[in-house]
């Protein structure tokens, strides 16, 4: 499920080499999705129990394009920028479980101190810059990575992703326009999850392929299926080897996926029928990968996906405990980190 706009370009984007899929390679994203699974599942009752503030967005049901990134990049020279559907994004590029969920509980053990909670979670240190709720706000925020990266020659890129509502707002055509005059390595990522809150996409754009509005800017635009982890990695290291090279431009991928809850824990998602989710949930991101792997003549078994839960479970029970368990933040502490200091080592490393 690929297409690709080329017609505005005059050439077939570059294309980078497959990936080997191996068993145990197609094992690791199965633990992977299957980590943020169960996270997201136990983050939305604990939610319900009233231990966790604020909104919650949760992330079931897109797992296959949260690995699928990742999984294409190179997270010691790449850099994510996200929205605010990021828990899942932050266990992707290798956050502690442990630090995602205490920081959802607001306690200083969290990823952020505390300070970020469920939309804005942080890991500079693994390159995740950040997830933001300002809807389309972290969309030119890439681009300013982009632009570091190429004024200070590092063969580095950034991914940015972004619901398909954002796509309806001038930062991200002011984005990719800039991104295409400057050559910025930014690959747009578009999680088009059909429904922006509650509001469908067709009755909120007038044009659905979210793709196609990559030619306004001379740009490459991808249609990908986001219910397909391998689909997703593929064409992220597709766009990564277009993108990465000096005068390379940026590339659009619409990543068609599917949300299994409301838009966040307040939403009671009326706006759909329950027959609607259980026809996307025939084609889970665990069970495609499942079939694709049986496409290879790979065998996983019964008992493998059995310990796999297991070890999974034990995650989330340490996850949940840190975060029960985690110190609050000190009061004092509210005034800490308002500033960058130029003595601040971490102004002078990575980007």
């Amino acid at each position: 499920m690929a297409e690709a706009n080329t017609a505005a370009r005059g050439a077939v984007a570059s294309r980078a080499e497959p990936i080997a899929d191996t068993k145990p390679a197609l094992l690791d994203l199965y633990r992977r999705m299957l980590l943020l699974r169960r996270f997201e599942e136990a983050a939305g009752r604990v939610y319900t129990e009233g231990k966790i503030g604020g909104f919650c967005h949760l992330y079931i049901g897109q797992e296959a394009v949260g690995i699928g990134v990742h999984a294409a990049l190179d997270p010691r020279r790449d850099y994510l920028i996200n929205a605010y559907r990021d828990h899942g994004h932050a266990l992707a590029w290798g956050t502690e479980p442990e630090k995602v969920m205490a920081e959802l509980y607001g306690k200083a053990n969290g990823v952020a101190r505390g300070k970020g909670g469920s939309m804005h979670m942080f890991d500079a240190r693994r390159h995740n810059l950040g997830g933001y709720g300002i809807v389309g706000g972290q969309i030119p925020l890439a681009a300013g990575v982009g632009f570091a990266l190429r004024y200070r020659k590092k063969d580095g890129v950034v991914v940015c992703l972004f619901g398909e509502a954002a796509v309806n707002n001038g930062a991200f055509w002011e984005s990719l326009n800039m991104g295409a005059i400057w050559k910025l390595p930014v690959i747009f990522v578009c999680e088009n999850n059909r429904y922006g809150m509650g509001t469908s996409i067709e009755r909120s754009s007038a044009v659905t392929d979210v793709w196609r509005r990559a030619c306004a800017h001379d740009l490459r635009g991808e249609l990908v299926d986001g219910m397909d982890v391998l689909a997703m990695r593929d064409a992220v290291a597709r766009a990564a080897a277009e993108v990465r090279p000096e005068g390379g431009k940026p590339v659009l991928l619409e990543a068609r996926t599917y949300r299994y809850r409301g838009h966040s824990m307040a939403d009671p998602a009326t706006y759909r029928t329950r027959d609607e989710v259980e026809q996307e949930k025939k084609r889970d991101p665990l069970n495609v990968l499942l079939n694709r792997a049986r496409e290879r003549k790979i065998d996983i078994t019964q008992a493998e996906l059995e310990k796999l839960e297991a070890d999974v479970g034990k995650a989330i029970e340490a996850a949940l405990r840190a975060a029960e368990e985690g110190p609050q933040p000190d009061v004092a502490s509210i005034w800490q980190d308002i500033y960058a200091s130029a003595e601040d080592p971490a102004l002078h490393r990575d980007i």
